[in-house]
Parts: C-alpha cells; structure tokens; sequence
C-alpha cells in the first residue's frame, strides 16, 4: 500500500515517535508499505512521522546514492537508538519528501553506531559511514521529531520561509501524494 506523504506543518514531523512494542509482527507489512510508498516518491530514506504515524520506525535504501565501488544499503530500522556520532562533520545537500522543493546543506558527522530492531525482530549494532550514515541520520532525525530545515542558520530559514508557507498549505508541485497538514 502506498501511502500519502505528510508534508511540512503537519504537527506529527515535529512530535518525538513511540516505541514499538516488541514482537508486533503487524511491523512487516507496514514496513513493506514505507518501502513501497519511498519508491514511489523516488526517495532513499522514509520514517513513520512522515505516513502520518508516531512511530520508531524508518526505512533506508541507499542503492541510487552510492558509487560502483560500494554497496546500497536496503533495512529497516525499528525502535533505534543511536549510540555514537563520530568524526569532523561535513556538509551535504539534503532535502526531504516532507518538504518537496527545498534542499539545503546540511553538516552531519560522517560516521554512527546504531542499534536497532530489524523487521523480524532481530536486534543489530553497527556502525556505517558516508552516505549511509548520513541518511540514517536524517531519517533518525525524523523520529525525534526533527527536520533538516532545523539545522539551518536564521538566514537561510527565512531565504525558504515563503517555499515552507506554501508546502503547508499543499501548494507544492510533489510528483506523489501527498497529505496536506490541516
């Protein structure tokens, strides 16, 4: 099932998600709906808040983003915690599918461990780099209720407060669909 993307305004982006009881196996097939709905809004991460659901779930698949000498990355993420953040951060150009048209640079630490819930309940620890790291962490952003446009200095937050105005109120030119906040 594809689900509609909640866009900018919309109070769940912006509301630390719920853990997930552990053992729910109703998890998979909403896991297989975030992945599902990501590919159709042709994006490599996707969290819970943004289907409109409060949740500590997120999806990543970093496949279109890597180069030929490394591997996407394709998991889901339930209940994680973050463990460490390490290394100089390095800016990126980020956007987000709650936020269709606006893209800005972002500093990130290049490096994370994270432990996490697989959709099977299996628990992981591991640490990624690179690209990898940096969409977990814009995604893991999501569940504690935090957007990319957060990082974003004073200045450039006011440069983009007319394009944030319009995606609120739906005026967006989204190739997906989208729920507009009420």
């Amino acid at each position: 099932m594809i689900f509609p993307i909640v866009l900018y305004g919309d109070p769940v982006l912006k509301k630390k998600a719920s853990e997930v009881e552990e053992g729910d196996e109703s998890v998979k097939e909403f896991v297989d709906s975030m992945f599902e709905t990501m590919y159709a809004a042709q994006g490599v991460g996707l969290a819970a808040p943004q289907v409109g659901e409060s949740i500590r779930i997120f999806v990543v698949d970093t496949t279109p983003m890597e180069d030929e000498e490394e591997d996407g990355l394709k998991q889901a993420f339930i209940n994680p915690i973050m463990i460490e953040e390490e290394g100089e951060k390095w800016a990126f150009e980020e956007g987000c599918l709650s936020i269709p048209g606006v893209r800005a640079d972002v500093d990130r630490k290049p490096k994370i461990t994270i432990e996490y819930f697989d959709e099977n309940w299996e628990l992981h620890e591991e640490t990624f780099d690179g690209m990898k790291a940096r969409v977990i962490q814009h995604e893991y952003d999501h569940i504690e209720g935090k957007l990319f446009t957060d990082y974003l200095t004073p200045f450039k937050k006011r440069l983009i407060k007319g394009k944030l105005a319009n995606i609120s109120k739906g005026k967006t030119d989204a190739e997906y669909r989208v729920k507009v906040p009420r």
